[in-house]
């Protein structure tokens, strides 16, 4: 969220910036809705103070016995004047509000001109695809042969998108986890946090999710309670900070968790319905930073890092880039895909992304600090996925797959498997 002073002083420098992401901001409306809510105030402190002035009169006019009926019609008409300005005021602020909720976050400049993903821009390439002497199968039949994954019984159940792991395949989904958050907890110094999976329409506008992307989201209710199931851990650990003001002596604060996470998948029009890329419900690893906006940059460039290290961890081919700015999320300044080579596609998808959101989650949120002269201000806030469990899963079993169908795992998953090998019939082996 946009403070409207801020955009209407950057005027042009905003409009063009937000254009940038395929976003025409109306500067005139935005001027219009800020000097009416202005002038309202004026008004009503004008009149505030008149009440004030002719209630004084009343009492003392009383007092020497004068006529006050004159005086207490003027309190009237004040008062009745005061009601309905803000009565109005209600309505202007709701409309900037509004307004003001819906203006994506501005771009950094360093994000690339374009609207889509052919614009994104490599950065690195990290390991060598591997090459097969045979077609390599997709997860979904790698899965489903060696008994694995089933993905029909989970249709019978909860309809498409949605997946059941079964023996070492459910072992590798836990393992997964369980490195991922030793890996972010013991080496990169994040704290683990265990939250809730359903959070409040207040929660979900704090991070951005909301008002725009309600389509998204799936939501339930009990009586006049409506709770909305969490598309992303970066919801709830993000907006444990909502409302307050961190000590800067606690900065940078870093947060993981690892939840399960719910998207309807509204905008994707058909796309992966098949597999474990694109689905309901699926679980996830999240990385979350607050931190001084000065060391914002700097903390984006580490986590990026860190998502890369579970990566480097399991010897997966992949590959950063950064995307342009018009395919960067509605709350993000700039954003760092990582994305993993799938060998049945041919070609690198996205198994996560880390971004900088500047402070404007945090102005939605009001989470502050506070500067040298000890006044309240805003903090930055950045997240990731750290990984995501189903994606990492499937690019395992195509970069790890051999020609008998079994699959060779990474050393790395030993320790929290007990076993090395899964065997083309579903049998786990060291």
């Amino acid at each position: 969220m946009h403070d409207a002073r801020a955009l209407i002083e950057m005027g042009a420098e905003a409009v063009r910036r937000l254009a940038r992401r395929g976003y025409s901001l109306d500067l005139s409306e935005l001027e219009s809705l800020q000097s009416r809510r202005n002038q309202n105030i004026r008004s009503a402190d004008e009149l505030r103070a008149e009440s004030k002035r002719v209630a004084s009169e009343v009492q003392q006019t009383a007092k020497q016995g004068g006529d006050i009926s004159k005086l207490k019609e003027r309190a009237r008409e004040l008062k009745d004047q005061i009601r309905d300005i803000e009565a109005g005021q209600v309505q202007v602020e709701e409309q900037l509000r509004e307004l003001l909720l819906s203006i994506p976050n501005l771009p950094d400049d360093a994000a690339p001109d374009g609207d889509s993903e052919d614009f994104a821009v490599e950065v690195r390439r990290v390991g060598t695809p591997p090459a097969f002497p045979f077609e390599p199968k997709d997860h979904v039949d790698l899965g489903e042969a060696t008994g694995i994954l089933d993905f029909a019984r989970a249709t019978k159940l909860s309809g498409p998108r949605f997946a059941v792991s079964r023996g070492a395949g459910a072992a590798l989904e836990r393992a997964l986890a369980t490195l991922f958050l030793d890996l972010h907890t013991r080496r990169h110094g994040y704290v683990e946090h265990a939250v809730p999976y359903l959070v409040t329409r207040k929660t979900m506008t704090g991070t951005g999710q909301l008002p725009k992307f309600e389509e998204d989201l799936f939501k339930t209710g009990v009586a006049d309670r409506e709770l909305f199931l969490i598309p992303t851990a970066e919801v709830p650990l993000t907006n444990l900070y909502a409302d307050e003001i961190i000590p800067p002596a606690e900065l940078p604060l870093a947060l993981t968790a690892h939840t399960p996470c719910f998207r309807s998948e509204a905008g994707s029009y058909g796309r992966d319905t098949r597999g474990l890329i694109r689905q309901h419900q699926f679980a996830k690893v999240e990385i979350v930073q607050m931190v001084d906006p000065a060391d914002a940059d700097a903390t984006l460039e580490a986590m990026v890092g860190h998502a890369e290290a579970c990566l480097k961890e399991l010897g997966l081919a992949y590959r950063v880039v950064k995307l342009a700015a018009g395919d960067t999320g509605f709350s993000a300044q700039l954003t760092y895909d990582i994305e993993v080579w799938i060998p049945s596609q041919n070609t690198y998808r996205e198994i996560s992304s880390v971004s900088n959101f500047g402070t404007f989650q945090a102005r939605r949120a009001n989470i502050r600090t506070r500067g040298e002269d000890g006044k309240p201000k805003l903090i930055a806030t950045l997240n990731g996925s750290g990984l995501p469990v189903g994606r990492t899963l499937a690019a395992l079993l195509e970069q790890c797959q051999q020609q008998d169908g079994s699959i060779v795992l990474p050393e790395s998953l030993v320790p929290y498997l007990g076993f090395r090998r899964i065997s083309a019939d579903g049998t786990p082996e060291a």
